[in-house]
């Protein structure tokens, strides 16, 4: 017996491109639809005002000159209003046609807000183990007439057939009604993904895979929390978030126990895989380079350049924040001159905010000898410190650490320990850990962590 919770809106839009924002209607079709049966319809080409690409042609047969007497939206706004009123908004890929009409309402200063349902995700339910869930690949299953695809009116009227079957299935009261209910997530997640897929993400740090119907990666992230950083994807409503959510049909995860080996796994996973979608990712690091020079009074100085500008520098470091951080420190530690560190320009003597004044090389007061022997004495301790490490972080569960291991100034790779194994030799450790191939990328988040974490760092000999 068919079941109905009011009154529908079959709703089916025609655009200028796959976005959402910037994106304009070329034609729409809405059946009203209520006890098993259309009640009332509007059909209208709309003129979007600008250019239709000739992929859109291509697709839809809708050029410039079909559109070129046709009303412009706001003409025919009334209608659409008029006729969804009090209606529950129903589309195939519903998150899509809704976007598009409610961000070209707010251009005209119009509030458009429906509740929503969406005919592929209800397939999913009510008609599982499909190998797709378009619009053309389910009518075919279902052997529902679908005519002038890709055109507003021939689409809404198979949506139409569609959605009158899935309300004739047993039991669909309960699915609708958890549809439609607003904490439920059901119009937020992306058509082609199964809930299910949603529903085993963990609220753990690690990292996120978006795999495509061919099961290639098109997109990785990492997150503290994985499942609340997956949702924020499908509430973005940027185009580039629409278009890789609607590709998205299933998400796998690894778990890393901390955020630093998250974002070691993601940038490794980017790399390898070079997601269609991580384009801020695949960008070349710029690093910034700590050396030293002698100026002519033989004064040794400790400066900032970019890197690859000068040979054998001390360190390697990828932000100005960064690297002032580390000549402070370094300046803190060894009594050195801010002056003679660059941290203080075009001054006589140093008076550095924080560091306070040094011992005396910038006033005549120290000898240049003794400076320059702190000088190396730092630049000595930075190999001597930062070669070989290990960096001890929380592990995937309570009775394991992380690990991630530094050796010959090498990002050498992670791993997982059982608290109790017992280590008594980096050959112990380096069981336990994954070796990695280094990348700037990965020099710069370990030499980051390392500045503001330096407590969790153990050095090799010392690892038990």
């Amino acid at each position: 017996m068919e079941f109905s919770l009011g009154v529908y809106c079959i709703v089916d839009i025609e655009t200028t491109g796959n976005g959402i924002k910037g994106n304009k209607i070329t034609e729409i079709s809405i059946f009203k639809f209520s006890e098993g049966r259309i009640i009332d319809e509007f059909t209208s080409l709309v003129n979007p005002g600008c250019e239709i690409p000739s992929f859109i042609t291509g697709l839809t047969g809708i050029d410039n000159d079909t559109v070129r007497d046709s009303p412009p939206l706001r003409d025919i706004a009334d209608d659409i209003l008029r006729i969804t009123e009090g209606c529950i908004f129903v589309a195939h890929s519903v998150n899509f046609d809704y976007h598009v009409i409610k961000n070209e309402f707010q251009e005209l200063g119009i509030t458009f807000t429906r509740k929503k349902l969406c005919t592929v995700r209800l397939a999913r339910t009510v008609y599982p183990g499909f190998r797709s869930y378009s619009l053309g690949k389910l009518c075919t299953s279902l052997n529902i007439p679908l005519e002038d695809r890709h055109r507003a009116r021939g689409d809404a009227r198979a949506t139409v057939i569609l959605f009158k079957r899935i309300l004739a299935t047993p039991g669909i009261d309960i699915t609708l009604k958890k549809f439609l209910n607003a904490r439920s997530q059901e119009a937020t997640l992306p058509p082609s993904l199964p809930r299910t897929q949603y529903e085993r993400l963990p609220q753990k740090p690690g990292v996120y895979y978006f795999k495509n119907s061919k099961g290639e990666i098109i997109y990785t992230g990492k997150a503290k929390n994985i499942k609340k950083r997956v949702l924020g994807h499908f509430y973005d409503r940027s185009e580039k978030e629409v278009r890789m959510c609607r590709a998205t049909q299933k998400i796998e995860f690894d778990l890393s126990g901390n955020e630093l080996v998250a974002l070691l796994m993601e940038n490794q996973a980017i790399k390898k895989h070079f997601p269609v979608y991580n384009q801020a990712q695949k960008r070349k690091v710029q690093g910034i380079a700590i050396f030293s020079y002698e100026d002519r009074e033989g004064i040794l100085h400790l400066a900032i350049t970019r890197a690859g500008g000068v040979p054998n520098p001390i360190a390697i470091l990828y932000s100005l924040t960064e690297s002032r951080e580390f000549l402070e420190k370094l300046c803190a530690r060894f009594e050195l001159c801010p002056k003679y560190c660059h941290l203080q320009e075009g001054v006589a003597r140093c008076n550095h905010f924080r560091l306070g004044p040094c011992s005396g090389i910038c006033r005549g007061e120290e000898r240049i000898e003794e400076y320059n022997a702190k000088v190396r004495q730092a630049i000595s301790s930075l190999a001597d410190e930062r070669e070989n490490f290990i960096i001890k972080e929380k592990g995937r569960n309570p009775d394991e650490d992380a690990l991630v291991v530094v050796r010959d100034g090498l990002y050498y790779g992670y791993g997982f320990v059982p608290k109790e194994t017992p280590v008594s030799s980096i050959e112990d450790i380096l069981a336990f850990v994954t070796p990695q191939k280094e990348t700037l990328e990965d020099r710069r988040l370990i030499s980051s962590y390392v500045l503001r974490n330096s407590g969790n760092l153990m050095e090799i000999g010392q690892a038990k």
